[in-house]
């Protein structure tokens, strides 16, 4: 199986040494990559990193104020570095006039992003899931009122109290790409982000069949854990290594 990494999960290492750190995601068995930043890097030597290296960009966490305000260098960066897919990792929600605002931008450069090629997708937390302040549920109006594709982040989704498959079902026919994270739940709405991020298979997020899912359907495995336990590379290590048990199962 191929499966990406969000480099956020190696932030450490990738402030360090941002082409060390290409180099051990791909000795660690990654084919893909989602980057979440680039550190001030050229897009030229960036492509020349992943290329060395034999890895892809299959998509980028991208926030709104590079793709809302800074939009055309943001275009060229991604053109630069080959990159198909750019995907929202959050926007404003908590009251109805962001709701209108974050929808109205995503309809605005969607268009133009396709024209280039280039697939707009929104990655989601808990509180998506959830009412706002204004009883609204931003994933329902994004697929009421939006094109948009879906990134869903399985345990963010998990750890909402919705239902992980259920979510996955309701907006599979909008999904690519999902994030594959594993961690300790904590479902009280005023506390939801004080969930634990834990490596895939030491929590209680369904990660094996939540994987099987996926190659069912076609979708991109990310994976993301974020704890930098003891460092990042060595937590994203431990995350290949279990999926890797999961494709020995498989072929068993």
């Amino acid at each position: 199986m191929k499966y990406g990494l969000q480099l956020y999960s190696v932030r450490d290492a990738a402030a360090e040494n941002y082409e060390k750190m290409l180099s051990q995601v791909a000795e660690m068995g990654y084919e893909l990559v989602e980057p979440a930043g680039f550190f001030g890097l050229p897009a030229e030597e960036v492509r020349a990193m992943l290329d060395h290296y034999g890895l892809t960009v299959c998509s980028t966490h991208t926030g709104t104020k590079d793709l809302f305000a800074k939009f055309e260098q943001t275009l060229d960066y991604h053109k630069k570095i080959g990159c198909k897919n750019i995907i929202l990792p959050s926007a404003p929600f908590t009251i109805k006039e962001d709701i209108d605002y974050s929808i109205a931008c995503i309809n605005r450069f969607q268009p133009i992003l396709e024209a280039e090629g280039i697939k707009l997708h929104y990655h989601n937390h808990s509180l998506e899931f959830l009412p706002n302040k204004d009883g609204l549920i931003f994933e329902e109006e994004l697929a009421k009122r939006t094109r948009v594709g879906f990134e869903i982040d399985t345990f963010w989704a998990f750890n909402a109290g919705v239902g992980v498959f259920e979510v996955l079902k309701k907006y599979g026919d909008r999904i690519e790409f999902i994030h594959l994270k594993d961690g300790l739940a904590h479902t009280d709405p005023e506390h939801i982000h004080r969930a634990e991020g834990r490596s895939l298979g030491l929590g209680e997020a369904p990660v094996a069949e939540i994987r099987k899912l996926a190659i069912e359907k076609g979708w991109t495995m990310v994976v993301e854990s974020e704890g930098l336990d003891p460092t990042g590379p060595e937590e994203a290590k431990r995350c290949i290594e279990y999926l890797r048990t999961l494709d020995a199962s498989d072929r068993a």
